[in-house]
Protein backbone atom coordinates (compact mmCIF):
# COMPACT_ATOMS: atom_id res chain seq x y z
CA UNK A 1 0.00 0.00 0.00
CA UNK A 2 1.74 3.54 -1.42
CA UNK A 3 0.59 6.04 1.14
CA UNK A 4 0.54 9.91 0.07
CA UNK A 5 0.41 12.39 3.36
CA UNK A 6 -0.31 15.88 1.90
CA UNK A 7 -0.32 19.20 4.12
CA UNK A 8 -2.28 22.25 3.09
CA UNK A 9 -0.57 25.15 2.32
CA UNK A 10 -0.70 28.39 4.46
CA UNK A 11 -1.88 31.73 3.37
CA UNK A 12 0.50 34.32 4.56
CA UNK A 13 -0.45 35.78 7.80
CA UNK A 14 0.87 36.59 10.95
CA UNK A 15 1.31 33.35 12.03
CA UNK A 16 3.09 32.52 9.23
CA UNK A 17 6.32 34.72 9.71
CA UNK A 18 7.09 34.51 5.92
CA UNK A 19 8.71 37.15 5.34
CA UNK A 20 11.14 36.06 8.78
CA UNK A 21 12.03 32.84 6.99
CA UNK A 22 13.81 34.08 4.43
CA UNK A 23 16.90 35.29 7.05
CA UNK A 24 17.21 31.76 8.22
CA UNK A 25 17.05 30.06 4.54
CA UNK A 26 14.34 28.38 6.24
CA UNK A 27 11.12 27.35 3.91
CA UNK A 28 8.66 27.27 6.76
CA UNK A 29 8.22 27.62 10.43
CA UNK A 30 6.66 24.14 11.77
CA UNK A 31 6.22 20.37 10.38
CA UNK A 32 3.27 19.13 9.67
CA UNK A 33 3.05 16.87 13.40
CA UNK A 34 -0.10 15.41 12.77
CA UNK A 35 0.36 13.93 10.06
CA UNK A 36 4.16 12.91 10.93
CA UNK A 37 2.34 11.30 13.79
CA UNK A 38 -0.42 9.46 11.74
CA UNK A 39 2.60 8.00 9.68
CA UNK A 40 3.91 6.13 12.41
CA UNK A 41 0.70 4.42 13.12
CA UNK A 42 0.48 3.13 10.35
CA UNK A 43 1.48 -0.76 9.35
CA UNK A 44 5.53 -0.69 8.78
CA UNK A 45 5.25 -2.06 5.61
CA UNK A 46 3.38 0.51 4.26
CA UNK A 47 5.34 2.79 1.73
CA UNK A 48 4.78 6.30 2.68
CA UNK A 49 5.90 9.70 1.32
CA UNK A 50 5.12 13.30 2.45
CA UNK A 51 4.47 16.35 0.98
CA UNK A 52 4.03 19.66 2.76
CA UNK A 53 3.03 22.32 0.31
CA UNK A 54 4.53 24.71 2.20
CA UNK A 55 7.81 23.26 1.50
CA UNK A 56 7.10 21.45 -2.04
CA UNK A 57 5.34 21.67 -4.89
CA UNK A 58 2.58 19.10 -5.26
CA UNK A 59 2.98 17.62 -8.23
CA UNK A 60 0.50 15.11 -10.51
CA UNK A 61 3.29 12.10 -10.17
CA UNK A 62 2.99 12.25 -6.34
CA UNK A 63 -0.74 11.65 -6.67
CA UNK A 64 -0.09 9.18 -9.36
CA UNK A 65 2.46 7.01 -7.17
CA UNK A 66 -0.15 7.01 -4.28
CA UNK A 67 -2.93 4.56 -3.34
CA UNK A 68 -4.59 6.58 -0.71
CA UNK A 69 -3.76 10.18 0.13
CA UNK A 70 -4.09 11.53 3.83
CA UNK A 71 -4.74 15.16 4.07
CA UNK A 72 -4.84 17.07 7.42
CA UNK A 73 -5.57 20.56 8.27
CA UNK A 74 -6.81 23.70 10.13
CA UNK A 75 -9.18 26.15 9.08
CA UNK A 76 -7.36 28.26 7.89
CA UNK A 77 -5.71 25.83 4.81
CA UNK A 78 -9.01 25.62 3.44
CA UNK A 79 -8.55 26.56 -0.05
CA UNK A 80 -5.49 24.89 -0.07
CA UNK A 81 -7.20 21.32 0.98
CA UNK A 82 -10.11 22.19 -1.94
CA UNK A 83 -6.98 21.73 -4.04
CA UNK A 84 -5.73 18.90 -3.23
CA UNK A 85 -8.68 17.17 -3.43
CA UNK A 86 -9.36 18.13 -6.51
CA UNK A 87 -6.04 17.12 -7.69
CA UNK A 88 -6.79 14.21 -6.14
CA UNK A 89 -9.99 13.03 -7.18
CA UNK A 90 -9.19 14.12 -10.71
CA UNK A 91 -6.52 10.94 -11.16
CA UNK A 92 -9.21 8.91 -9.11
CA UNK A 93 -7.53 8.65 -5.67
CA UNK A 94 -9.20 7.55 -2.37
CA UNK A 95 -8.60 10.53 -0.34
CA UNK A 96 -8.91 10.10 3.78
CA UNK A 97 -9.17 13.47 5.85
CA UNK A 98 -8.96 14.52 9.52
CA UNK A 99 -7.57 16.83 11.85
CA UNK A 100 -9.29 20.12 13.31
CA UNK A 101 -10.69 21.38 10.22
CA UNK A 102 -12.66 18.33 9.28
CA UNK A 103 -13.49 17.29 12.88
CA UNK A 104 -15.60 20.72 12.86
CA UNK A 105 -16.69 21.55 9.10
CA UNK A 106 -16.72 17.54 7.78
CA UNK A 107 -19.90 18.66 6.01
CA UNK A 108 -18.33 21.53 3.94
CA UNK A 109 -16.86 19.23 1.83
CA UNK A 110 -17.39 16.88 -1.46
CA UNK A 111 -14.32 14.37 -2.38
CA UNK A 112 -13.31 13.06 0.86
CA UNK A 113 -13.60 8.79 0.97
CA UNK A 114 -13.03 8.65 4.65
CA UNK A 115 -13.17 11.05 7.07
CA UNK A 116 -11.49 10.33 10.45
CA UNK A 117 -12.18 12.48 13.00
CA UNK A 118 -11.65 13.51 16.46
CA UNK A 119 -8.40 12.02 18.37
CA UNK A 120 -6.49 9.28 15.46
CA UNK A 121 -5.91 6.82 18.29
CA UNK A 122 -9.28 5.68 18.68
CA UNK A 123 -10.94 6.30 15.26
CA UNK A 124 -7.63 5.93 13.29
CA UNK A 125 -8.00 1.90 14.31
CA UNK A 126 -11.58 1.32 13.47
CA UNK A 127 -10.70 2.39 10.04
CA UNK A 128 -7.66 0.26 9.38
CA UNK A 129 -10.10 -2.76 10.95
CA UNK A 130 -12.87 -2.53 8.14
CA UNK A 131 -10.31 -1.28 5.22
CA UNK A 132 -8.33 -5.15 6.06
CA UNK A 133 -12.09 -6.04 5.95
CA UNK A 134 -12.84 -4.51 2.51
CA UNK A 135 -15.39 -2.52 3.56
CA UNK A 136 -14.41 1.09 5.17
CA UNK A 137 -17.32 3.74 6.16
CA UNK A 138 -17.04 6.74 4.92
CA UNK A 139 -17.09 8.80 8.63
CA UNK A 140 -15.23 7.40 12.15
CA UNK A 141 -15.77 9.20 15.23
CA UNK A 142 -15.75 9.22 18.89
CA UNK A 143 -15.63 11.24 21.57
CA UNK A 144 -13.62 9.16 24.00
CA UNK A 145 -10.02 11.08 24.92
CA UNK A 146 -7.09 8.48 24.34
CA UNK A 147 -4.50 7.78 26.50
CA UNK A 148 -1.69 9.62 24.76
CA UNK A 149 1.17 7.67 26.77
CA UNK A 150 0.35 5.18 23.40
CA UNK A 151 0.83 7.59 20.91
CA UNK A 152 3.96 7.23 18.92
CA UNK A 153 7.15 9.00 18.25
CA UNK A 154 6.41 10.67 15.05
CA UNK A 155 7.93 9.34 11.96
CA UNK A 156 10.57 12.12 11.51
CA UNK A 157 12.21 10.79 8.24
CA UNK A 158 9.40 11.67 6.29
CA UNK A 159 10.66 15.23 6.02
CA UNK A 160 13.92 17.28 5.67
CA UNK A 161 14.29 18.53 9.12
CA UNK A 162 16.44 21.15 7.53
CA UNK A 163 13.45 22.90 5.34
CA UNK A 164 12.19 23.88 9.02
CA UNK A 165 12.76 26.85 11.23
CA UNK A 166 11.86 24.95 13.97
CA UNK A 167 10.50 21.52 15.37
CA UNK A 168 7.32 20.44 17.08
CA UNK A 169 6.56 18.25 19.75
CA UNK A 170 3.59 17.91 22.11
CA UNK A 171 3.72 16.54 25.66
CA UNK A 172 -0.42 17.28 26.60
CA UNK A 173 -3.75 17.78 24.93
CA UNK A 174 -6.55 19.94 26.74
CA UNK A 175 -7.18 22.99 28.86
CA UNK A 176 -8.78 23.23 31.97
CA UNK A 177 -10.14 26.63 31.22
CA UNK A 178 -13.51 27.19 29.46
CA UNK A 179 -12.76 30.22 27.09
CA UNK A 180 -16.13 30.79 24.99
CA UNK A 181 -14.23 31.80 21.95
CA UNK A 182 -11.94 28.71 22.20
CA UNK A 183 -12.72 25.54 20.08
CA UNK A 184 -9.56 23.58 22.13
CA UNK A 185 -12.62 21.78 24.62
CA UNK A 186 -14.19 20.72 20.80
CA UNK A 187 -10.78 19.14 20.03
CA UNK A 188 -9.05 17.61 23.42
CA UNK A 189 -11.50 18.17 26.43
CA UNK A 190 -10.99 19.89 29.66
CA UNK A 191 -9.06 17.18 31.31
CA UNK A 192 -5.47 17.63 30.11
CA UNK A 193 -3.78 14.58 29.27
CA UNK A 194 -0.08 14.04 29.64
CA UNK A 195 2.55 11.93 28.31
CA UNK A 196 4.82 10.32 30.67
CA UNK A 197 8.66 11.86 31.10
CA UNK A 198 10.33 8.74 29.54
CA UNK A 199 7.79 9.42 26.35
CA UNK A 200 9.18 12.88 26.20
CA UNK A 201 12.90 12.18 26.48
CA UNK A 202 12.55 9.77 24.22
CA UNK A 203 10.87 12.31 21.59
CA UNK A 204 13.59 14.61 22.48
CA UNK A 205 16.35 12.18 21.53
CA UNK A 206 14.49 10.99 18.52
CA UNK A 207 14.72 14.39 17.11
CA UNK A 208 18.49 14.80 18.10
CA UNK A 209 19.23 11.36 16.54
CA UNK A 210 18.04 12.55 13.34
CA UNK A 211 20.73 15.60 13.43
CA UNK A 212 17.94 18.40 14.94
CA UNK A 213 19.50 21.42 17.02
CA UNK A 214 17.30 24.57 17.26
CA UNK A 215 13.95 25.70 18.49
CA UNK A 216 11.64 23.05 19.00
CA UNK A 217 7.97 24.24 20.29
CA UNK A 218 5.90 22.07 22.45
CA UNK A 219 2.38 22.47 21.06
CA UNK A 220 0.07 22.26 23.81
CA UNK A 221 -2.92 23.82 24.44
CA UNK A 222 -2.07 24.57 27.70
CA UNK A 223 1.51 23.41 28.40
CA UNK A 224 0.64 23.95 32.48
CA UNK A 225 -2.38 22.54 32.42
CA UNK A 226 -1.56 19.93 34.74
CA UNK A 227 1.66 21.67 37.09
CA UNK A 228 2.06 19.07 38.90
CA UNK A 229 2.68 17.04 35.52
CA UNK A 230 4.28 19.22 33.92
CA UNK A 231 6.71 19.97 36.82
CA UNK A 232 7.35 16.22 37.13
CA UNK A 233 8.41 15.74 33.08
CA UNK A 234 10.51 19.28 33.71
CA UNK A 235 12.74 17.53 36.20
CA UNK A 236 13.59 15.02 33.19
CA UNK A 237 14.02 17.05 30.20
CA UNK A 238 16.63 19.26 32.49
CA UNK A 239 18.53 16.38 33.10
CA UNK A 240 18.91 15.59 29.24
CA UNK A 241 19.20 18.84 28.04
CA UNK A 242 22.44 19.24 30.46
CA UNK A 243 23.04 15.89 29.02
CA UNK A 244 23.31 16.94 25.79
CA UNK A 245 24.68 20.75 26.34
CA UNK A 246 20.97 22.43 25.58
CA UNK A 247 20.56 21.34 22.46
CA UNK A 248 17.00 22.33 21.93
CA UNK A 249 15.53 26.11 22.75
CA UNK A 250 11.88 25.28 23.74
CA UNK A 251 8.97 27.33 23.40
CA UNK A 252 5.02 26.58 24.62
CA UNK A 253 2.01 28.08 25.19
CA UNK A 254 0.71 28.41 28.82
CA UNK A 255 -2.10 30.01 30.57
CA UNK A 256 -1.44 33.42 32.37
CA UNK A 257 -1.18 31.61 35.68
CA UNK A 258 2.37 30.89 35.07
CA UNK A 259 3.37 33.90 36.58
CA UNK A 260 1.72 32.83 40.17
CA UNK A 261 4.42 29.47 40.12
CA UNK A 262 7.91 30.69 40.55
CA UNK A 263 8.85 27.13 40.78
CA UNK A 264 7.57 26.23 37.71
CA UNK A 265 8.68 29.02 36.28
CA UNK A 266 12.75 28.31 37.01
CA UNK A 267 12.05 25.28 36.02
CA UNK A 268 10.66 25.60 32.84
CA UNK A 269 14.15 28.36 32.23
CA UNK A 270 16.22 25.69 33.61
CA UNK A 271 15.49 23.22 31.14
CA UNK A 272 15.81 25.92 28.11
CA UNK A 273 12.31 27.61 27.72
CA UNK A 274 13.28 31.19 26.46
CA UNK A 275 9.75 31.80 24.88
CA UNK A 276 5.89 31.65 26.02
CA UNK A 277 2.86 32.66 24.31
CA UNK A 278 -0.26 33.73 26.35
CA UNK A 279 -3.22 34.53 25.60
CA UNK A 280 -3.80 37.95 26.69
CA UNK A 281 -6.97 38.84 25.07
CA UNK A 282 -7.27 42.56 26.66
CA UNK A 283 -6.92 44.74 29.09
CA UNK A 284 -11.10 44.95 29.63
CA UNK A 285 -11.91 42.87 32.27
CA UNK A 286 -15.79 43.71 31.23
CA UNK A 287 -14.72 41.80 28.01
CA UNK A 288 -12.27 38.97 30.16
CA UNK A 289 -15.96 38.14 31.87
CA UNK A 290 -18.01 37.82 29.08
CA UNK A 291 -15.55 35.34 27.29
CA UNK A 292 -14.93 33.56 30.56
CA UNK A 293 -11.45 34.09 30.51
CA UNK A 294 -11.69 33.74 34.35
CA UNK A 295 -8.12 33.03 34.70
CA UNK A 296 -6.88 36.70 33.41
CA UNK A 297 -8.79 38.77 35.74
CA UNK A 298 -7.51 37.28 39.33
CA UNK A 299 -4.35 39.81 39.26
CA UNK A 300 -2.39 42.36 37.15
CA UNK A 301 -1.51 41.08 33.48
CA UNK A 302 1.27 43.48 33.12
CA UNK A 303 2.88 42.20 36.09
CA UNK A 304 2.41 38.65 35.02
CA UNK A 305 3.76 39.32 31.65
CA UNK A 306 7.07 40.80 33.47
CA UNK A 307 7.38 38.12 35.89
CA UNK A 308 7.65 35.80 33.23
CA UNK A 309 10.30 38.26 31.19
CA UNK A 310 12.02 38.25 34.50
CA UNK A 311 12.75 34.66 34.82
CA UNK A 312 14.14 34.05 31.49
CA UNK A 313 11.36 33.74 28.74
CA UNK A 314 10.38 35.98 26.14
CA UNK A 315 6.04 36.56 25.87
CA UNK A 316 4.06 36.62 23.00
CA UNK A 317 0.90 37.21 23.25
CA UNK A 318 -2.81 36.49 21.57
CA UNK A 319 -5.44 39.99 21.70
CA UNK A 320 -8.58 40.27 20.47
CA UNK A 321 -11.22 43.24 20.03
CA UNK A 322 -14.67 42.57 19.15
CA UNK A 323 -16.17 41.33 22.48
CA UNK A 324 -19.49 42.85 23.19
CA UNK A 325 -18.76 44.58 25.67
CA UNK A 326 -15.88 46.70 24.23
CA UNK A 327 -16.43 50.27 23.32
CA UNK A 328 -15.06 52.26 20.88
CA UNK A 329 -12.67 53.15 23.71
CA UNK A 330 -11.01 49.53 23.69
CA UNK A 331 -8.56 50.29 20.24
CA UNK A 332 -6.28 52.86 22.51
CA UNK A 333 -6.53 50.65 25.59
CA UNK A 334 -5.09 47.76 23.69
CA UNK A 335 -2.59 50.11 21.89
CA UNK A 336 -1.70 51.12 25.35
CA UNK A 337 -1.79 47.88 26.88
CA UNK A 338 0.08 45.94 24.38
CA UNK A 339 2.86 48.99 24.27
CA UNK A 340 3.26 49.15 28.57
CA UNK A 341 3.59 45.19 28.88
CA UNK A 342 6.35 45.02 26.02
CA UNK A 343 5.00 41.82 24.01
CA UNK A 344 6.75 42.44 20.83
CA UNK A 345 5.04 39.55 19.04
CA UNK A 346 1.45 40.86 19.42
CA UNK A 347 -1.00 38.49 17.49
CA UNK A 348 -4.12 41.02 17.62
CA UNK A 349 -7.36 39.41 15.94
CA UNK A 350 -10.76 40.42 15.77
CA UNK A 351 -13.12 38.37 17.37
CA UNK A 352 -14.62 35.14 15.17
CA UNK A 353 -17.00 32.42 15.69
CA UNK A 354 -15.05 28.98 15.45
CA UNK A 355 -17.27 26.17 14.49
CA UNK A 356 -19.15 24.40 17.50
CA UNK A 357 -17.72 27.01 20.27
CA UNK A 358 -20.23 27.91 22.46
CA UNK A 359 -19.25 31.53 21.00
CA UNK A 360 -20.75 29.99 17.64
CA UNK A 361 -23.79 28.07 19.75
CA UNK A 362 -24.49 31.85 21.21
CA UNK A 363 -24.36 33.64 18.61
CA UNK A 364 -26.42 30.97 16.10
CA UNK A 365 -28.75 31.18 18.86
CA UNK A 366 -29.15 34.81 18.66
CA UNK A 367 -29.33 35.27 15.02
CA UNK A 368 -25.74 36.88 14.03
CA UNK A 369 -23.94 34.31 12.59
CA UNK A 370 -23.11 35.79 9.52
CA UNK A 371 -20.87 32.67 7.77
CA UNK A 372 -17.96 30.15 7.94
CA UNK A 373 -15.19 31.73 9.60
CA UNK A 374 -12.02 31.72 7.34
CA UNK A 375 -9.49 30.89 10.68
CA UNK A 376 -7.54 33.53 10.26
CA UNK A 377 -8.46 36.33 13.24
CA UNK A 378 -5.90 38.61 12.29
CA UNK A 379 -7.23 39.33 8.62
CA UNK A 380 -9.61 42.13 9.93
CA UNK A 381 -12.64 40.13 8.95
CA UNK A 382 -15.52 38.78 11.38
CA UNK A 383 -18.28 36.39 10.96
CA UNK A 384 -20.63 37.59 12.97
CA UNK A 385 -22.83 40.35 13.73
CA UNK A 386 -20.83 42.51 16.26
CA UNK A 387 -22.63 44.96 19.09
CA UNK A 388 -20.24 48.03 17.63
CA UNK A 389 -20.75 49.38 14.57
CA UNK A 390 -19.14 47.10 11.97
CA UNK A 391 -16.99 49.50 9.84
CA UNK A 392 -16.19 51.22 13.55
CA UNK A 393 -14.61 47.74 14.62
CA UNK A 394 -12.46 47.05 11.56
CA UNK A 395 -11.28 50.91 11.17
CA UNK A 396 -10.73 50.54 14.94
CA UNK A 397 -9.06 46.94 14.40
CA UNK A 398 -6.30 48.59 12.01
CA UNK A 399 -5.86 51.70 13.78
CA UNK A 400 -4.40 48.85 16.37
CA UNK A 401 -1.81 47.36 13.67
CA UNK A 402 -1.02 50.35 12.29
CA UNK A 403 0.36 51.82 15.73
CA UNK A 404 1.79 48.79 16.95
CA UNK A 405 3.70 47.95 13.77
CA UNK A 406 4.91 50.90 13.37
CA UNK A 407 8.78 51.18 13.51
CA UNK A 408 8.77 53.43 16.16
CA UNK A 409 6.18 51.48 18.41
CA UNK A 410 7.72 48.26 17.61
CA UNK A 411 10.91 48.82 18.72
CA UNK A 412 9.59 50.83 22.14
CA UNK A 413 8.42 47.60 22.62
CA UNK A 414 11.33 45.34 22.23
CA UNK A 415 13.71 48.07 24.23
CA UNK A 416 10.62 47.74 26.98
CA UNK A 417 10.88 44.16 26.67
CA UNK A 418 14.82 43.54 26.86
CA UNK A 419 15.00 46.17 29.70
CA UNK A 420 12.54 43.79 31.76
CA UNK A 421 13.98 40.27 30.37
CA UNK A 422 16.46 38.33 32.33
CA UNK A 423 17.68 35.41 29.77
CA UNK A 424 18.58 32.27 30.63
CA UNK A 425 18.72 30.20 27.77
CA UNK A 426 21.62 27.94 27.22
CA UNK A 427 23.34 26.96 24.27
CA UNK A 428 25.62 27.93 21.36
CA UNK A 429 25.02 29.81 18.33
CA UNK A 430 24.71 28.34 15.23
CA UNK A 431 25.62 29.06 11.61
CA UNK A 432 21.84 30.00 10.91
CA UNK A 433 21.98 32.73 13.64
CA UNK A 434 24.99 34.18 12.06
CA UNK A 435 23.89 34.13 9.15
CA UNK A 436 20.56 35.79 9.87
CA UNK A 437 22.57 38.66 11.74
CA UNK A 438 24.67 38.92 8.30
CA UNK A 439 21.20 39.44 6.13
CA UNK A 440 19.35 41.42 9.01
CA UNK A 441 22.61 43.85 8.80
CA UNK A 442 21.86 44.64 4.84
CA UNK A 443 18.19 44.02 4.89
CA UNK A 444 17.27 46.32 7.82
CA UNK A 445 20.55 47.86 8.98
CA UNK A 446 20.56 49.74 5.90
CA UNK A 447 17.80 48.92 3.29
CA UNK A 448 15.23 49.14 5.82
CA UNK A 449 13.26 52.29 7.09
CA UNK A 450 13.74 51.13 10.39
CA UNK A 451 17.50 51.12 10.18
CA UNK A 452 18.24 53.90 12.63
CA UNK A 453 16.36 51.96 15.20
CA UNK A 454 18.04 48.64 14.66
CA UNK A 455 21.48 50.10 14.72
CA UNK A 456 20.21 52.11 18.37
CA UNK A 457 18.36 48.81 19.46
CA UNK A 458 22.04 46.59 18.51
CA UNK A 459 24.46 49.34 20.70
CA UNK A 460 22.46 49.24 23.16
CA UNK A 461 20.83 45.66 23.89
CA UNK A 462 25.07 44.84 23.22
CA UNK A 463 26.30 47.71 25.81
CA UNK A 464 23.84 46.91 28.65
CA UNK A 465 22.30 43.23 28.09
CA UNK A 466 24.54 41.21 25.94
CA UNK A 467 22.74 37.74 26.95
CA UNK A 468 19.66 39.26 24.96
CA UNK A 469 21.33 40.36 21.98
CA UNK A 470 20.78 37.42 19.53
CA UNK A 471 16.89 38.01 20.81
CA UNK A 472 16.85 41.65 20.10
CA UNK A 473 18.18 40.77 16.79
CA UNK A 474 15.43 37.71 16.16
CA UNK A 475 12.73 40.48 16.79
CA UNK A 476 14.34 43.07 14.56
CA UNK A 477 14.14 40.30 12.20
CA UNK A 478 9.96 39.55 13.14
CA UNK A 479 9.30 42.78 12.38
CA UNK A 480 9.82 42.92 8.76
CA UNK A 481 7.60 40.09 8.47
CA UNK A 482 4.69 41.94 11.01
CA UNK A 483 5.42 45.16 9.16
CA UNK A 484 5.02 43.24 5.04
CA UNK A 485 1.36 41.53 6.63
CA UNK A 486 0.26 44.86 8.65
CA UNK A 487 0.54 46.41 5.32
CA UNK A 488 -1.50 44.27 3.30
CA UNK A 489 -4.16 44.17 5.77
CA UNK A 490 -4.59 47.66 6.14
CA UNK A 491 -4.48 48.34 2.00
CA UNK A 492 -7.91 45.82 2.25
Amino acid sequence: MNILFVYPKYPDTFWSFKHALKFVSKKAGLPPLGLLTIAAMLPKEWNKKLIDVNVNELKERHIAWADMVFISAMIVQKEGCKEIIRMCKAQGKTVVAGGPFFTTQQEKFEGVDHLILNEAEVTLPMFLDDLKKGKPKQVYTSSIRPDITKTPVPLWSLINLKDYATMAVQYSRGCPFNCEFCDIIIMNGRIPRTKTPEQMINEFQSLYDAGWKGAVFVVDDNFIGNKVKAKEMLTHVIGWQKKYKYPFKLQTEASTNLADDIELMQMMSAANFNSVFLGLETPSIESLKECSKIQNTTGSLPVAVKTIQQNGMQVSGGFIVGFDSDTENIFEAQIKFIQQIGVVTAMVGMLNALPQTRLWHRLNAEGRLLHDTTGENTSACINFIPKMDKEKLIEGYKKILAKIYSPKNYYKRINTFIKHYKPTAKGRISKNDISAFMKSVWKIGILSRARLLYWKLLIKTGLTKRKAFSTAIELAIYGQHFERVTKRILAT
